[in-house]
């Protein structure tokens, strides 16, 4: 979809502050964890509970895990209360924060939808294949190439059921969709964005379906996914499974459960459209949403989340299920984003980095929190090796493994972090960030330091700036170029 432009986010002096001790304050700031939004009761609690993460090795359980990956869409990095959001209130995450490893330091593989879900997908740079230039995909010609190989025809292959539900946004039928991709089951919408109520999407047309066939529901979307991935975790399998979840919310329009009247004034914009434009236009929902609005959808993404992890309680699968928790990219308008800059669609810190969680009781201790730097096709990496599925040779992939560092206690290798979108470009190596803006200007931040990417040291560290653009374009080389 169209990128948008970015207010800045509330302050905390938009909102009545908790107070915090001097101990939580010292542990929220430590590390660059947290930082500036330390006054929050959900960031205080989790400073007070965690502590550095150390693998605990020699804890296997003898069984390939379940692997259940979440996906917010457009969440934005501190829109969690453990993350620091002061006015988002959500037990349910905080939970499965506390009960495994929160990262601060997590990153999509790029700045909107469908790139990261390619990145996530194959476990490679979106600029490997062709339909992960689009940035994201907008039409019927761009897609997934059903002969790439995918994490979920890697697991199958290595005899795990796969499920794909909710949002896919990787290209329409007839020549992309999940089933052609891996996922013996879908359940979800093709496009990037729908109407809750309706279901019409970017293509002005309806968007839910099962498998390849209209499925109709007018029901709040998030609540029929839900349900959806409930029914799943619940039934009496056979073999390990993966199970993609993929929410659209918060993603614009915004509608929280309820608000059918505002749904059916989109819904009308969208049929009486003459143009794409226009589609994309009551979509964008320029003229709605608050702070409190999206609020709602965000607590209602906790809840719903609860829901799913009740289930798998309840199905006896909790121990020895791997749940990964993330957001495809990071916030958008109404976005709780403090202290980074920029957002959806730029490589800035709020645009890239996001909320990150992962719990495995068999295999991983709880209330830990971690520093690490890593991005999208590193869990790709992770989840086949824990899933004992091999990459295809044919296909290398970028992200390296982080199995070794959470369950072996290894030292991770030191490396670059690699982005690139039309018209920005990034690369992190420990600390330092490069980034080029859209008018071509190069910058450099130390993350340790500025996490806001406030003071531009380019002009001090001019050998330091040669150095990281000269690995950033050595990387560019090895991809795809844009259309012209």
């Amino acid at each position: 979809m169209p990128s948008r432009s970015f207010s800045p986010p509330p302050t905390l002096q938009d909102f009545r502050i908790p107070e915090i001790s001097r101990r939580a304050l010292g542990a929220l700031v430590g590390g660059g964890a947290v930082g500036a939004v330390a006054g929050t009761a959900g960031a205080a609690e989790a400073a007070a509970t965690e502590r550095p993460f150390r693998a605990r090795p020699g804890a296997a359980s003898g069984q390939r895990p379940n692997v259940l990956v979440i996906l917010g869409d457009d969440l934005g990095w501190a829109d969690l209360s453990c993350y620091g959001a002061p006015h988002i209130r959500t037990p349910n995450l905080d939970r499965l924060a506390r009960q495994g490893v929160r990262f601060t330091d997590a990153y999509s593989g790029s700045s909107t939808c469908s790139p990261t879900r390619f990145s996530l997908y194959t476990g490679r740079y979106p600029g490997r294949t062709k339909g992960g230039l689009a940035e994201p995909i907008a039409d019927r010609s761009q897609g997934l190439d059903p002969n790439h190989p995918t994490l979920a025809s890697l697991l199958k292959k290595a005899g795990y059921a796969t499920a794909l539900i909710g949002k896919w946004h990787c290209g329409w039928l007839p020549d992309f969709s999940p089933t052609k991709s891996g996922w013996d089951e879908f359940f979800g919408n093709f496009g990037g964005v729908l109407e809750y109520y309706s279901k019409l999407g970017q293509l002005g047309e309806y968007d839910l379906y099962e498998g390849d066939a209209e499925y109709k529901d007018l029901r709040y979307y998030t609540t029929i996914l839900t349900e959806r991935a409930v029914e799943y975790v619940r039934r009496d399998h056979d073999r390990p499974w993966l199970l993609n979840l993929n929410f659209t919310t918060p993603h614009w329009p915004w509608l929280a459960e309820g608000d059918e009247e505002t749904a059916a004034g989109i819904a009308a914009k969208i049929r009486a459209a003459k143009s794409r434009a226009e589609v994309s236009k009551a979509l964008n929902h320029y003229d709605g949403g608050s702070v409190a609005k999206y609020t709602q959808m965000v607590e209602s993404l906790d809840a719903a989340v609860g829901e799913v992890l009740a289930a798998l309680r309840r199905s006896g699968q909790e121990e020895n299920t791997l749940v990964l928790f993330a957001s495809d990219n990071g916030g958008e308008r109404w976005s709780y984003l403090w202290p980074l800059s920029g957002g959806k669609s730029s490589l800035q810190e709020g645009g890239i980095r996001v909320p990150a969680i992962l719990r495995w009781p068999a295999r991983v201790d709880g209330h830990q929190v971690s520093h690490t730097p890593h991005f999208s096709p590193d869990w790709t990496a992770t989840l086949l090796e824990v899933a004992g599925a091999r990459p295809d040779p044919a296909y290398p992939l970028d992200g390296n493994g982080l199995a070794g560092y959470l369950l072996r206690g290894e030292e991770l290798p030191e490396r670059d972090l690699f982005w690139r979108v039309r018209g920005n470009r990034a690369l992190r190596r420990g600390d330092w960030k490069y980034y080029r803006d859209a008018k071509g200007t190069d910058h450099l931040y130390n993350l340790a330091e500025d996490q806001r990417e406030q003071a531009d040291l380019a002009p001090d560290r001019p050998e330091l700036v040669n150095e990281l653009k000269s690995a950033w374009e050595k990387t560019d080389r090895t991809l795809l170029p844009y259309p012209s």
